[in-house]
């Protein structure tokens, strides 16, 4: 935490010196001083990716922080980032490092605060985050809205088949107009299903009632009464969401509990012409089950915005299926959303830094 007392330390030496008889140099000495006592203050930072410009300039308007930046669209290699944290006060990550032991080792006791530019907290071992009291800033709420509409988007372009129409004209499958070619399936009058109703769940609802859906379910740890109020939604088991659900979407964070949720078991209970889609993290899906329901017809299609491992290898059984939709990882790729987000890390970091309250902190 910065010293309130130290600016007016400065000024005061600086008058000191001002009220001695000029010297050649004087002012070289005073302007030398003042940067060597700024750089003392500063506080080191290290910031894993090229992030949007509204966070950087956050970042680059604060006087007391020094920061390194690995200025990639690609992550920063392991043993790089191994060595650039040495000795950091602060540290803003994407989803991609992996907060370990190893690396807060490697970072030292200086490091006070770790601000993730994501919503999800999987990347984090926060075991280990809490017992060294290290505060941690992540950014929920801001891409809620980006996130709905991809999960809306993915869900239409998996149920009316658009990847496989695009590809069709494309490619000169399209001929003389036939009955049941490419047809897919309606939302007018379905029973849709939400496994985890939080900020994100509650979003996609209100933009799939005006689509004339008859039913909204959710299943969570416990009942959500105050979320599910607003868009008119019943609790249900896990196995019943199942059962009812002609589109069921996942929005649950990845936990040990939800590890592998989507399985064997819950495909099989699934209606055949249900869609699945999954906008959460690629860990709560076991993929070879729901390869084997896919290819076997036990349900009808799947969307994927998030897979095990990222990026999903080419070769992967997943991407020779037409009922499978996989993207990469983009629902919060708007340029509002990943401004917003990169402003809220760098804000997170600030405030952390100054010992202040985070504007978004993950209780530990």
């Amino acid at each position: 935490m910065w010293s309130s007392w130290s600016p007016l330390r400065r000024l005061q030496r600086i008058a000191v010196s001002a009220s001695r008889p000029a010297a050649a140099g004087n002012n070289n000495y005073i302007g030398g001083m003042q940067r060597r006592e700024q750089s003392a203050l500063a506080h080191r930072v290290y910031i894993t990716r090229k992030v949007p410009p509204e966070g950087l300039e956050i970042v680059r308007r604060c006087g007391r922080v020094k920061f390194e930046l690995w200025d990639s669209d690609d992550p920063v290699p392991r043993d790089e980032l191994l060595k650039k944290v040495k000795g950091v006060d602060g540290l803003l990550c994407m989803l991609t490092e992996k907060v370990d032991a190893e690396l807060l080792d490697a970072a030292g006791p200086n490091l006070k605060v770790l601000s993730t530019m994501s919503v999800g907290f999987d990347h984090l071992c926060l075991d280990e985050l809490k017992k060294r009291g290290i505060r941690v800033g992540y950014t929920p709420d801001v891409l809620t809205d980006a996130v709905a509409e991809l999960t809306v988007a993915l869900l239409l372009a998996t149920s009316r088949r658009l990847i496989e129409a695009a590809h069709e004209a494309k490619t000169g499958g399209w001929g003389t107009w036939r009955t049941l070619w490419l047809c897919g399936y309606e939302l007018a009058n379905s029973t849709v299903g939400i496994l985890g109703l939080g900020r994100i769940g509650v979003a996609i609802a209100e933009r799939l009632k005006p689509f004339k859906v008859k039913k909204f379910l959710y299943t969570d740890v416990a009942p959500r009464p105050q979320l599910a109020e607003m868009i008119n939604a019943e609790y249900v088991s896990l196995e019943e969401l199942a059962k009812q659900s002609d589109f069921l979407a996942a929005c649950c964070a990845l936990t040990p509990e939800t590890q592998g949720i989507c399985n064997r078991k819950l495909f099989s209970q699934m209606k055949k012409n249900a869609i699945f889609i999954n906008t959460s993290r690629g860990g709560i899906v076991n993929q070879e089950d729901l390869y084997e329901a896919l290819s076997a017809g036990q349900i009808a299609a799947a969307g994927l915005d998030v897979t095990t491992p990222e990026p999903l290898p080419t070769d992967h059984p997943l991407f020779k299926l037409k009922n499978c939709v996989i993207l990469p990882h983009i629902a919060s790729a708007s340029y509002t959303t990943r401004n917003a987000m990169s402003a809220l890390a760098a804000n997170n970091l600030l405030a952390g830094l100054r010992g202040e309250p985070m504007p978004k902190e993950l209780e530990l």
